[in-house]
Parts: C-alpha cells; structure tokens; sequence
C-alpha cells in the first residue's frame, strides 16, 4: 500500500515515517503544492488504492474539500493531536473516512486503511474466494488448494490489486498507478508484466487443477478468475 503523508512538523515526519514503514507501509510525503497541482494523477484508474494521511494544520478542512470536489475517492484519513467530538464529526461529515489521535500504530493505521478500500470495492469481509484461491486483503499471502503463497511485497501489491478487482478487466496502467503511483522512482511499465507471470507460476504449482487464475485479456488487460467464470470490463 502506498500513502501519502501530509504532515507540517518535520519533528513528527522522523517518528511517524517508522512507525508506518514498520507496518509495511510505502510512504511518499507531500507539501501543500500538493492540493493545488499533484491531484491529477489520484484521478487515474488504480490510484484508488493509495491512501491519504492528513496531519494537523490550519486549512485541514480546506484539503479535504479539495480532494472531494476534485474527484478523488481515495481513502482519507486525518490524524489528530487531541481528542475532540465535534471537529471529528465536522471532518467525517466533509469526506474524511476516518479520524484518528496520535500516538498510533502503523499497524492500526494499515488495517483501517485496508477495511476502507475492501469496501469501496464491494468487499464486507476479509477474504474473497476464487476458485481454489482465497485471497486476503489484510495483509496476508493467498492460499490456494489449501497451501500460503509466499509472495514478495511488489508481488502482493500486484495480487490484491487483481483480487480488489476479482473477476473483472483490470488495464496494465491501473495495476501501475496502483503500484507506483507517484513515486519518483518508477521503473518501465514492462515491470507488470514481469510480476504477473511470476504470479502465474506460484498460483499455478499451488494449484491442485494447475490454473493460473490470472487471465490475459489481449488488448484489455488481466483478469483474476476461475476457469468457468465470465469475463467483466470495467
């Protein structure tokens, strides 16, 4: 997962960065030229995923209503110094999904963060089974007939994204995004394709049937499904 932090005290990025990468967490930290210019690319398929921290500052309210009217359904989370009812129903009822008080804990911070998106992919529960395939969206590798795949942080990155998106087209380009995002760093977008026949090969061997469970669908993208299932664009 990735997150982007927007937090004015540099006092507080030091420790709050640890304790988020502790959990596993990708963080990329923005400034305020944030809300006026970087938006664009949080409206791109697959960005949905990436999440967004809101630290204490004087225009919170501000930001979120920025992000709200620009079309951005990524999951926002706002961290508070203090406990206060009224601001926290005032946040919520602007379009923040969650308000949380400092200290916290990466791995709180995660599961939260991981229950806002399962849903707003239609997902109540923690699980969702395809095939012989059960896949998690908490954090924690596949079974598949009964055997953990043991999967590397990209891999599983690459795999909840699909299982995000169980049964339905997903573009190259939005498992990128969902991926990558913003980040500096980006490799080649060859680098999917990469991932996914890994993926193929580990999902395949577990298998008792031998199905890989990722379909390419040649001009569209791949598809996380079992063999009898129909195919869904989105």
């Amino acid at each position: 997962m990735r997150m982007y932090i927007f937090e004015q005290r540099q006092e507080r990025c030091v420790g709050l960065a640890s304790e988020l990468r502790s959990a596993g967490i990708d963080l990329q930290f923005i400034t305020e030229d944030f809300f006026q210019t970087g938006l664009g690319p949080l409206l791109h398929p697959g960005q949905q995923t990436n999440a967004i921290l809101l630290g204490e500052c004087s225009d919170i309210r501000g930001h979120i209503r920025t992000l709200r009217s620009a079309g951005c359904v990524n999951p926002v989370i706002v961290l508070r110094d203090f406990r206060n009812a009224k601001d926290t129903s005032d946040l919520l009822n602007l379009g923040a999904d969650d308000v949380i008080v400092s200290p916290i804990r990466g791995t709180e911070v995660l599961s939260r963060t991981n229950s806002i998106i399962r849903r707003h992919y239609g997902h109540a529960a923690e699980s969702v089974i395809v095939g012989e395939l059960t896949a998690y969206f908490d954090g924690r590798d596949p079974v598949v007939s009964g055997s953990r795949i043991k999967l590397s942080k990209r891999e599983y990155s690459v795999f909840q994204h699909l299982a995000l998106n169980s049964n339905k087209v997903i573009s190259k380009d939005a498992i990128y995004d969902a991926i990558y995002g913003t980040s500096i760093d980006q490799p080649f977008d060859k680098v999917i394709d990469v991932y996914i026949c890994k993926l193929r090969k580990k999902l395949a061997s577990a298998s008792d049937s031998g199905w890989q469970y990722i379909e390419t669908v040649h001009g569209r993208g791949y598809k996380l499904s079992s063999p009898e299932l129909p195919t869904e664009v989105v």
